[in-house]
């Protein structure tokens, strides 16, 4: 049977020997099924024993699908990389939970398989373009697929900031800094900051703040269609960073400006994806309750 994909990129970071094992497996497997294989330049490197390497230029303008091996972190990265190409992805779990990588590596030849055989679902996920302002200019202008971030820098002090959509005035707040997060951004770190989970195709962002000097400053779900500005009134030491990535130090008087992407990341999930059962999975919901009938 013909793949559905005929060239297909490998990416993954090589924290041990277990994801080089993988993605050597992997590498095999797809060209026996007669898949023209790049390995991103990084991921050949590591793996040496001879191994070519594109870049992501390359990759984007070649290749069909990337498949990513190993966490959410590589994922982030390629996603960003590779958005603007629009190459579909999808992630071999070799991460600690993996919310983006949800091909298990015991099933990864099987539901690779699958998905070179057409067996696929194709997931679309929002960005958010953001851009820092000071007096007029743009400092700063990069992408989030999972968060942006602004918070106290290295002296620990509060920051304090007044909140905008689409040009309202919302609240000033005291805080640590807050989340502006995507449905996909939803369980990463605003979920730790007891945020609330959005499902992918809920067109929202959750604003949430971190550590308010108030006991009454609650997380917000506003539509993802709003203009969001947070604008800095008093910092001493403060930062903005983007799916950890990005990073910039930011004074009073600056602004975060941000806004749904033109663009969108492409997630292909192999046949039998079903995003409440992997909540359940990585969330271990019900986990309780099912040994309590164990015990029965």
């Amino acid at each position: 049977m013909p793949s559905a994909f005929r060239s297909i990129a490998l990416i993954g970071k090589l924290r041990s020997p277990a994801i080089a094992e993988s993605l050597r497996e992997l590498r095999e497997f797809l060209e026996s099924r007669g898949c023209e294989v790049l390995v991103e330049r990084d991921t050949a490197a590591s793996l040496g024993a001879g191994a070519s390497g594109a870049d992501y230029e390359t990759i984007g303008k070649g290749a069909q699908l990337a498949i990513v091996i190993g966490g959410d972190g590589t994922m982030l990265a390629a996603a960003r990389k590779l958005v603007r190409y629009k190459v579909p992805l999808t992630g071999v779990n070799q991460g600690r939970v993996g919310f983006m990588t949800d091909v298990a590596l015991d099933d990864m030849r099987a539901s690779v398989g699958a998905i070179l055989e057409g067996r696929y679902s194709v997931e679309e996920r929002a960005l958010l373009n953001a851009e820092i302002r000071r007096d007029g200019k743009v400092l700063l202008a990069t992408i989030a697929l999972n968060e942006a971030v602004i918070g106290k820098g290295s002296q620990g002090r509060l920051i304090e900031f007044e909140l905008y959509l689409d040009g309202e005035y919302v609240y000033t707040l005291r805080a640590d800094g807050v989340i502006v997060a995507t449905p996909t951004g939803s369980t990463a770190y605003a979920l730790s900051a007891q945020g609330p989970i959005l499902h992918p195709s809920v067109p929202a962002l959750a604003l949430v703040p971190l550590n308010p000097h108030t006991l009454s400053a609650r997380p917000v779900s506003v539509s993802d269609r709003s203009v969001v500005e947070i604008a800095l009134v008093r910092a001493v030491d403060a930062r903005a960073h983007f799916d950890g990535f990005a990073l910039a130090d930011m004074a009073e008087g600056d602004r975060l400006v941000l806004r749904r992407s033109g663009d969108a990341v492409r997630f292909v999930h192999p046949e039998g994806y079903r995003y409440f059962a992997m909540l359940r999975e990585k969330l271990h919901w019900s986990e309780a309750v099912e040994k309590g009938r164990d015990l029965e």
